[in-house]
């Protein structure tokens, strides 16, 4: 049967997963209040940092003892600042099952060349044996893997009275997925994913038990001026008052306390995680209807709700050899985005060919519902030696 282009295009085609779509509504106006040529250490400034603090405690549902910090680089300097920080004191576990968790192993064993760790790892798609996890060691783990689209379904598998401290890569987590913070001692993520935010800032949130560490061990290795969390051997309490290492954008600022002021007023931390929910829902419930597309996580409880990635199916790829099934969602990816109805969605360069599609909150589901029918067509087209 031969599938007509579709009449209709997603309203917003961005479907990038990182940077992602930004909040409904949003303009270049959104930002005019912003804090703008002055100092970000004037008073005013100051306020607006520690008021992006204090709305993330309030989103994000942060017990009061946390620590919570804008610090440089987004995710990627969050996570190394918490790994060149607070790892050494014992052995680490580092799990991995996806792109970036294998770039934290490598850091630990190549960079910070810690010699007692232990890797648990699985393919893309799946989840490592989570219950050979040693939490008398310090752990290291992305709570949802962007580049496979698959998470760990909840907390359960940690110790409430682990020994060692949980660092949590939660960058396409945070604000979509409930994050069980009685769990976690060191919590990053990015402005840039669920919220919309723009790229080069991040978050580091801290346990009480990993401001212990910080204040009583002293890694072997010299600290570069952006990772230092303490000062005179006791934790630089300003970084977590808005007084950040080094300059931030306070255009990115604004741009992100818009979004979570957005985000308090469609009812929050809960509506976040409804909106991802049924964006994802929408295109599993597309996938599994679709005999040449698959979802690329094997268990459904460990299905992403923002990163969904898809791959093609053993009936799409039948007959064809590795390169050429390798290349036909790369196809579909340019052909989409030629008639403008989806934006970045081919896979991560590192992970399975296929598709992925950001399901975050500041996406709409009608745009999801549109964007399927496009799918359908573009694979119609290319698959049957369409646009090259």
């Amino acid at each position: 049967m031969t599938i007509s282009k579709p009449a209709a295009r997603p309203a917003n085609p961005r479907f990038s997963s990182g940077p992602c779509a930004k909040m409904p509504g949003w303009t270049p106006g959104t930002l005019q209040s912003a804090f703008l040529g002055r100092s970000h250490r004037a008073s005013d400034g100051k306020v607006r940092l520690k008021h992006a603090i204090d709305l993330t405690r309030q989103v994000l549902q942060v017990p009061e003892d946390y620590l919570i910090g804008i610090v440089p680089a987004s995710d990627t300097g969050a996570v190394e600042m918490a790994m060149w920080s607070l790892l050494g004191e014992r052995g680490v576990d580092m799990l991995a099952w996806e792109s970036f968790g294998e770039g934290w192993v490598t850091d630990a064993v190549k960079q910070l060349k810690l010699n007692d760790v232990r890797s648990v790892r699985a393919g893309y798609g799946e989840l490592p044996d989570l219950s050979e996890v040693d939490f008398d060691r310090d752990v290291v783990f992305t709570w949802n893997g962007t580049t496979s689209g698959v998470r760990v379904p909840d907390g359960n598998f940690i110790p409430a009275d682990r020994a060692g401290l949980t660092i949590c890569d939660a960058t396409s987590a945070a604000f979509a997925q409930p994050l069980d913070f009685s769990k976690l001692d060191a919590v990053t993520y990015s402005w840039q994913k669920v919220l919309g935010g723009e790229g080069g800032h991040g978050m580091l949130v801290l346990s009480p038990r990993a401001v212990e560490r910080l204040e009583s061990y002293t890694p072997a290795w010299p600290l570069p001026k952006i990772f230092r969390l303490t000062k005179g051997g006791r934790i630089n309490t300003g970084i977590f008052r808005g007084e950040t290492i080094n300059t931030p954008s306070m255009l990115c600022v604004e741009d992100y306390i818009k979004a979570l002021e957005w985000a308090v007023g469609i009812g929050g931390l809960k509506a976040l995680m409804a909106r991802a929910d049924a964006n994802a829902g929408a295109l599993n419930a597309w996938a599994d209807r679709t005999d040449w597309i698959e979802n690329l996580a094997v268990a459904e409880e460990t299905r992403s709700n923002t990163s969904v990635c898809l791959k093609l199916s053993a009936t799409a790829v039948a007959g064809l050899d590795d390169e050429a099934a390798s290349d036909l969602p790369k196809r579909m990816v340019k052909l989409l985005a030629a008639e403008e109805a989806a934006f970045d969605i081919g896979a991560y360069r590192d992970a399975p060919a296929g598709l992925r599609i950001w399901c975050g909150a500041t996406v709409e589901t009608s745009d999801i519902e549109a964007l399927t029918p496009w799918l359908d067509w573009a694979y119609q087209q290319v698959s049957e030696g369409g646009p090259a």
